[in-house]
């Protein structure tokens, strides 16, 4: 039975389904002749182009788990203070809360057995109080887990762009290099009275 690929290896593709960007650790066995050359630099660049754009989506995506996970944890947070109210002695609670950007209002809350929670896009939804805090520790759960893979990608798509980038450094080079030796031994063929 054939083992999974491993980080490294060439053709490894990461779990969401990233390509790694291969090595090129001898230019000569890369690169058979001059002609291939703009070919392979373009090639490079469309991958580089391609990683930047994952790299730009899923920082965009990270920065908006960012901002969710503190809201699911508030929210969380404020179901479990009315869950604790619900059973106390004392389950009146007088609370500020916010009608627009400047202007707040009191209100006196009576704990109940549900809680009405926004799901987004204009909708609210009633959930039992038990419900609405699985509810809130699952959502709060996968975004967490959704960073962490966020920033697992990021550091693997960087890597991926550092290694592109020292490929076509490197073939670069490997063609200025090839340039210089045949403008030389076209110079050393040349009769001594063309040279300048």
């Amino acid at each position: 039975m054939a083992s999974a690929l491993e980080p490294g290896d060439p053709g490894y593709v990461n779990p969401r389904g990233i390509p790694q960007a291969p090595f090129i650790e001898t230019v000569e066995d890369y690169v058979r002749s001059r002609d291939q050359v703009e070919s392979i630099l373009q090639s490079f660049q469309e991958m580089l182009s391609k990683y930047k754009y994952m790299e730009m989506s899923t920082l965009r995506r990270a920065a908006g788990l960012r901002e969710k996970i503190p809201d699911i944890q508030k929210t969380l947070d404020s179901v479990l203070f009315l869950d604790s109210k619900r059973n106390s002695e004392d389950n009146k609670i007088t609370t500020t809360y916010e009608l627009n950007d400047t202007l707040f209002a009191k209100a006196n809350i009576v704990a109940s057995d549900t809680v009405y929670l926004w799901l987004g896009a204009n909708v609210m939804l009633e959930y039992p109080m038990e419900e609405a805090t699985d509810l809130l520790n699952s959502k709060l759960k996968s975004a967490k887990e959704s960073l962490l893979t966020c920033d697992e990608d990021l550091e693997f798509l960087r890597e991926n762009i550092t290694t592109v980038e020292v490929n076509t450094a490197r073939v670069y080079n490997w063609d200025v290099q090839k340039r210089r030796e045949q403008r030389e031994a076209e110079a050393a063929a040349a009769p001594a009275g063309k040279r300048k």
